[in-house]
């Protein structure tokens, strides 16, 4: 893999962020070896649900992991930042129906599921560490199933906004094609609740109004806001 010393340092922190950073070094230069650094612009499909089991490292930018019904319809799964890994799941369990797309300009780290399975299986050192990590994404995928259902007005309304607008995302531009009274409906609350939260996500510049719907202005902060409520 030849990348410049810019992206050889990004790669480094998102390596080090992530749970490959605790592996032995030479587990982690194996691994990385064949890697390729794929850059992947927003709207753009990292792969999709009948590809062959992928596996590979957020360095820079913001990952929606997503499922997909017959009917064409999606479910987002989780939202991946840097120093999140996709596709740790493939290694011990196979392949799995899931998609995963740019919400933003990014750049992946992709490597072999099957090389991760290998070195899982010859070195309990990563074994462990494997299995840490398929455990924290599990908790992840539970937690923001919980925020869906349990979460605040504002936290359910930032993650439907952001949901909506990626399942039709094509390049940059986020839309949430959707009125105030769908958005009341879909997260469970009064209108002039969503009329308020909206006004606060506009005054902090997370979104902006238009013809076609709601415009993220900045999906990655509306995705934080989406986990932890808070502007």
């Amino acid at each position: 893999m030849s990348v410049s010393q810019d992206e050889d340092d990004r790669i480094e922190r998102a390596v080090q962020s992530s749970f490959l950073g605790g592996l032995p070094p030479e587990a982690t230069r194996r691994l990385i070896a064949d890697a390729v650094l794929v850059d992947v612009p927003a709207g753009g499909v990292v792969y999709r649900d009948e590809d062959a089991p992928r596996a590979g490292l957020v360095v820079a930018g913001l990952v929606r992991v997503y499922l997909s019904s017959v009917e064409g319809r999606q479910l987002t799964v989780r939202y991946a930042r840097p120093g999140a890994t996709l596709g740790a799941p493939t290694a011990i369990g196979g392949p799995v129906a899931v998609g995963a797309q740019a919400v933003t300009d990014s750049a992946l780290l992709m490597f072999s599921a099957t090389a991760l399975r290998t070195l899982a299986m010859e070195d309990a050192r990563v074994a462990w560490p494997l299995a840490e990590e398929v455990t924290r994404l599990l908790y992840g995928v539970l937690d923001a199933f919980a925020g869906t259902a349990f979460g605040s007005v504002r936290q359910r309304l930032a993650r439907h906004l952001l949901d909506l607008a990626t399942a039709r995302q094509r390049d940059s531009l986020l839309v949430a094609e959707v009125n105030q009274q769908a958005l009341a409906d879909a997260v469970g609350t009064a209108r002039e609740v969503v009329a308020r939260t909206l006004h606060d996500l506009r005054a902090a510049g997370l979104i902006r109004t238009s013809r076609k719907g709601i415009v993220l202005l900045d999906p990655e902060r509306i995705e934080a806001v989406a986990s932890s409520g808070e502007l």
